[in-house]
């Protein structure tokens, strides 16, 4: 073997030593590139495996900011790495000329080069650098530099290899920004979900403005920033879900879960597995362990509905996760502790079930820490205008249309006892607005309803006896609508009736808030 092929064998051998290198260096960013979810994390690895693996010092990447389109240094291997910031407007330095240009520039030294701002103040100025552009599809996101070792006859080579890293770098910014707009996405429609669920279920959703109403959301503002057990006291349809929600969602928890649960529709052995959850083959039908309300509700709020329908001897078994804040799944050992605050609700009388012994008094003293009576709407009348206000917009939410309340329709509402409270008020007004194709819902819509018992002394649009304006149950706005009706909306002729003068009836219509009708 002569001189020449054994210097050719060498070149052989080192280029197969070189390719070797490059095609592991590209195993092993695209490797990086794969596994690692904080991405500058990655970047800064994929600049760590050029250094070691291909001599690729300095290395750097530098990414454009969308919004402002000026370069930022995202990742760089160099010790010490600059404290602040650095970036690069399009253009300048060589960073910006490769942005710029969107081809790669390669600098054989770079003291004689003017554009060289040394900013990073990393760079040996006596050596070369490459800079390559990141691509994304047909648009320049970044670049990615470095000085590599070696002769100028290998440039060409370490050129195409950076631009090949560059390639990978770009598809995993790609991707990285489109996780990013996802995430942003994401939490906006969370956050719009949240300020949805606070809207509809905060303190604008509980109306009254009487003293018993008064005091029920001054107890609920108190105890909505502690953990403290709540037990919501009231007839049916008072609105005691209303109140559990406006806990939740004005307390610490709000970003927690709201679990609720009606205890009155299971039986015994469906509410244990319902509340704790169970093992898979517990029972027949087991086919799957299963989370209970309880774990669900998991640094959140759990609402039991109808608490005193419960039987004696779940009641032992409530208690104890009530005072311990751990329990069992059915069919498991594991005892599970979990951190859920408890809102109770019922109609029953607990004092005298728990005298009758079909309520544990223990459990009762537990749930009864702080007890929040809802009224019924028999005792808070003057409520009801604001009630039938909101509930009117509700419905017409709900149907699509805009929804109109004649004053002549307050009388009837105003002189029922609503023995169904609040859910009977909305339920006869969705009827009312049914029966107006024209939504606007009068005294005669109402008495389509069915809704006659308590107010059948009432004049209605239907021609339905005269009200006594001497009458001392009507207050003094009923008695000004109901003159008015009488009078067919003549303010001077309601003013005789009531013996004013048009000027007084006037200032009553507008300090009462009555809506003129036009006849």
């Amino acid at each position: 073997m002569n001189l020449a092929e054994d210097e050719s064998g060498k070149r052989d051998r080192h280029e197969r030593s070189i390719m070797e290198t490059e095609l592991e260096s590209l195993y092993q960013v695209s490797q990086i590139l794969s596994r690692s979810l904080d991405f500058r994390e990655t970047l800064q690895e994929v600049l760590r495996t050029l250094n070691d693996l291909n001599d690729m010092r300095h290395a750097m990447i530098a990414l454009k900011d969308e919004s402002s389109g000026e370069l930022l240094v995202t990742a760089l291997h160099a010790n010490p790495a600059p404290v602040d910031p650095v970036r690069y407007k399009p253009g300048e330095g060589i960073i910006g000329a490769v942005i710029h240009s969107g081809d790669s520039l390669v600098i054989e030294r770079l003291a004689d080069d003017a554009r060289f701002l040394d900013r990073l103040g990393v760079y040996d100025s006596r050596l070369p650098l490459i800079g390559t552009p990141i691509s994304i599809g047909d648009q320049t996101a970044g670049v990615l530099a470095a000085q590599p070792s070696g002769g100028t006859s290998q440039r060409s080579r370490q050129t195409r290899f950076l631009e090949m890293v560059a390639n990978l770098v770009g598809q995993s910014v790609r991707l990285a920004r489109s996780v990013e707009v996802e995430q942003l996405e994401l939490r906006s429609e969370r956050d719009s979900l949240r300020r949805k669920v606070r809207g509809e279920h905060g303190f604008s959703k509980l109306v009254g403005h009487t003293r018993c109403m008064r005091l029920v959301f001054d107890q609920i503002r108190l105890v909505a920033k502690w953990n403290t057990t709540v037990l919501v006291r009231g007839e049916s349809g008072t609105g005691k879900e209303l109140i559990a929600n406006a806990i939740h969602y004005n307390s610490p928890r709000a970003n927690g879960p709201f679990v609720k649960l009606n205890c009155a529709a299971l039986p015994d052995s469906l509410l244990e597995s319902e509340l704790f959850g169970h093992e898979k083959g517990a029972f027949t039908g087991a086919i799957s362990q299963r989370k209970g309300r309880f774990e669900q509700a998991h640094g959140g709020t759990l609402f039991l509905d109808e608490i005193g329908e419960i039987s004696p001897a779940f009641q032992a078994k409530l208690l104890r996760v009530l005072q311990e804040g751990e329990f069992e799944r059915v069919g498991g050992g594991r005892t599970l502790a979990i951190d859920v605050r408890v809102v109770a609700a019922t109609n029953k009388d607990l004092e005298s079930a728990v005298q009758q012994g079909s309520f544990r008094e223990d459990l009762y003293y537990r749930l009864n820490v702080m007890p929040i009576h809802m009224p019924p709407l028999r005792e808070r009348p003057e409520d009801i205008p604001d009630l039938v206000s909101f509930l009117v917009a509700k419905i017409g939410g709900s149907q699509g249309r805009e929804l109109v309340l004649e004053e002549s329709a307050l009388g009837p509402l105003m002189h029922y006892e609503w023995p169904g409270n609040v859910r009977e008020l909305e339920n006869c007004l969705e009827r009312a607005a049914v029966m107006s194709e024209e939504g606007r819902i009068d005294s005669h819509a109402i008495s389509l309803t069915g809704l006659q018992s308590g107010f059948s002394s009432l004049s209605s649009g239907g021609g339905g006896s005269r009200i006594e304006l001497d009458d001392p149950d009507l207050d003094e706005r009923e008695r000004v609508i109901a003159a008015l009706e009488q009078a067919g909306w003549v303010q001077a002729k309601a003013a005789r009736l009531l013996g004013m003068t048009p000027r007084q009836i006037g200032y009553r219509i507008q300090t009462l808030n009555i809506k003129v009708r036009q006849i």
